[in-house]
């Protein structure tokens, strides 16, 4: 499908909504202000309003809510201030979501941006509870309608998302794209790895915004530094007074990397708490509460992007709200393609305007339409087959699990190894790297890059299928199970799925990481789940008995591709990726024994969707 190439308005299309109403229009022109509210205890949020510049006096509207942790509005530099009222982004989201007939809010969440107060962590029950604060102060300005609703990306979809925690009367849909459900096993630990990359540099660029300063735009986002110099004052902070007793308030503050080193496992109190851990800060807690509101969702992520797919299947799976979920080949801020089938393009479809059409319709049905907003749909795209597809369940229906067991001469074989004796021995290299093209990376200004691993794989322990006979769609989870043994008593597994095509061309399809001493199986898992649950808490911690099998076994990142015939399937197996997680165990170097025998088999199950 080319860049320019619009979607038809058809049944599989997840950005078409039928029967949207007709509401009043404007120009697109719009006008901006700023202020600070004060919260229940005292606290002042800094505000910015944007409305319609036609907006009549007796006209009343709905307000988009968005809050967020990286500056609500900017502060650019000389020149740029002098020619732009706004950066490009915004500038067409304020132009587009009022020509829609829609307000908007954005909010610095306490401890952050313009705003005052301190933040022990991301998502405080406090920052929670300011939501129900602004949605009372909305519902009473002269232009609401009384309605509401939340959208935004990454940080700003979570907030959204405990917006519709709150049970507020006024609030009415919620879009959170890209964001974080359960942080532990998305974000911080997938698979128990701590992912020191991603926090080390997304808690080191919050505690440089919270300090009015961009220079960690220099290595993340370029451009932005280029252009701003920080937060934007609010309209009576003509001499920026409060904004510097805002940033001192803000030195308070605790990051998340100050929690490397001292929490590990699930439950453990994060730095400087008592009780509250990973859990209180995942937005999975709210279920119930979520559900009592009925609000219905749009919700979307890229395969790709890091493990954000992953809270899109379990929302999917767990919610009883009207929902329409989409799982496409987009990065994590749906503006570029992360599609391994076409490797360093990069054009994205549809295009941002497209995008927003389909994000208000959904916001026009939500909240105006002839019936209340119903359907329960996951959209999926099927990347190697460029096919957006449909489900009203998870898994799909016709998913079958096909079993492929780790054999003798590195290969993949449908039948169970034959020989009394068998096992392959792998030394781990610390110094393995996924590049800094990897789907943990590309939260910021990196690019999706996969173009190395013919580069990758020989250092690797790989097994491959004979060619296939037939395409194969591949959608869902791939279970992993190893028997292994160690040297040591700790340490972790990466296992890579890949498509190796005639010429030996590689193209990764998607991964799976775990560390040892998780390998517990535990029963009741906090929400429902397609994959071994495993708690990660610290009292089902299992150190492994060095020479001893055992048996670990592990759901990979759930993908939807399309196999062509001809092609072979392959896992690479190593024990480490340097530039994204922390090495597991900290010192000394681990020899894996992999078991592959008549009696110990490792294998693979690998969903796939009977294509008739």
């Amino acid at each position: 499908m080319s860049k320019n190439e619009k979607f038809p308005k058809e049944e599989s299309n997840p950005y078409h909504f039928e029967n949207v109403p007709s509401r009043k229009t404007f120009s697109g022109r719009y006008k901006k202000s700023s202020q600070y509210l004060t919260m229940r205890d005292g606290v002042k949020i800094a505000i910015e309003v944007v409305l319609p510049e036609d907006l009549g006096k007796t006209d009343k509207i709905p307000t988009v809510l968005m809050q967020t942790r990286y500056w609500r509005n900017y502060k650019l530099r000389i020149p740029f201030r002098w020619l732009l009222n706004d950066i490009p982004d915004k500038k067409m989201l304020y132009s587009y979501l009022t020509s829609r007939g829609y307000g908007l809010v954005t909010v610095d969440v306490r401890g952050t941006g313009a705003s005052f107060g301190t933040r022990p962590y991301p998502w405080h029950k406090n920052e929670v509870e300011d939501g129900r604060d602004i949605m009372d102060w909305i519902v009473e300005q002269f232009w609401s309608n009384g309605d509401v609703v939340a959208m935004g990306g990454s940080y700003v979809g979570v907030t959204s998302e405990y917006a519709a925690s709150l049970n507020h009367p006024a609030f009415k849909a919620v879009f959170p794209y890209s964001n974080q459900w359960d942080v532990y096993s998305e974000v911080a630990f997938p698979g128990g790895l701590y992912n020191h990359y991603f926090i080390r540099i997304w808690g080191e660029l919050g505690e440089g915004l919270d300090q009015n300063s961009s220079k960690k735009f220099l290595s993340l986002f370029p451009i932005f530094y280029f252009f701003l110099k920080g937060v934007q004052p609010v309209e009576t902070d003509e001499n920026e007074e409060l904004l510097e007793k805002a940033v001192k308030e803000h030195k308070k503050n605790v990051y998340v990397f100050q929690n490397e080193g001292e929490v590990d496992f699930r439950d453990e109190p994060l730095t400087g708490q008592e009780v509250d851990n990973a859990d209180t800060v995942g937005v999975f807690t709210e279920q119930a509460n979520i559900e009592k509101s009925n609000v219905p969702f749009l919700t979307w992520a890229g395969w790709l992007d890091g493990a954000a797919a992953e809270n899109i299947i379990n929302r999917f799976m767990n919610y009883k709200n009207p929902m329409r979920a989409v799982i496409g080949d987009f990065d994590h801020g749906m503006k570029r393609r992360a599609n391994p089938y076409f490797p360093l393009t990069y054009d994205i479809i549809p295009e941002k305007e497209e995008q927003m059409k389909s994000w208000f319709d959904f916001f026009d049905l939500a909240l105006y339409g002839e019936d209340s907003f119903s359907e329960k749909v996951l959209y999926y795209y099927t990347m190697g087959e460029e096919k957006w597809k449909k489900t009203e369940k998870w898994p799909p229906m016709g998913q079958e699990m096909h079993r492929f067991y780790l054999n003798e001469n590195s290969t993949l074989t449908g039948s169970k190894p034959n020989k009394e004796e068998g096992e392959d021995k792998y030394s781990v290299d610390f110094n393995i790297t996924s590049g800094d093209g990897n789907r943990w990376h590309v939260h910021y200004a990196q690019k999706m890059n996969y173009t190395k691993r013919e580069k990758i794989d020989p250092n690797l322990l790989v097994y491959d299928t004979l060619p296939l006979e037939e395409d194969m769609e591949i959608t869902g989870h791939p279970i992993m199970t190893l028997n292994l043994a160690s040297t040591h008593q700790d340490g972790a597994i990466i296992v890579y799925l890949e498509d190796v095509d005639e010429e030996g061309n590689i193209t990764y399809l998607t991964e799976g990481e775990f560390r040892f001493i998780h390998r517990k199986i535990s029963e009741t898992p906090p929400y429902k789940i397609d994959i071994p649950y495993h708690s990660f808490k610290k009292a089902d911690a299992l150190p492994l008995v060095p020479g001893e099998v055992a048996e670990i076994k592990f759901g990979l990142l759930a993908t939807s591709v399309l196999v062509r015939k001809g092609h072979k399937l392959r896992l690479a197996i190593c024990g480490a990726d340097k530039d994204t997680f922390l090495r597991y165990p900290s010192e000394g170097n681990p020899v894996l024994s992999i078991k592959r025998s008549k009696e110990t088999q490792s294998f693979i199950d690998i969903p796939v969707i009977k294509r008739y």
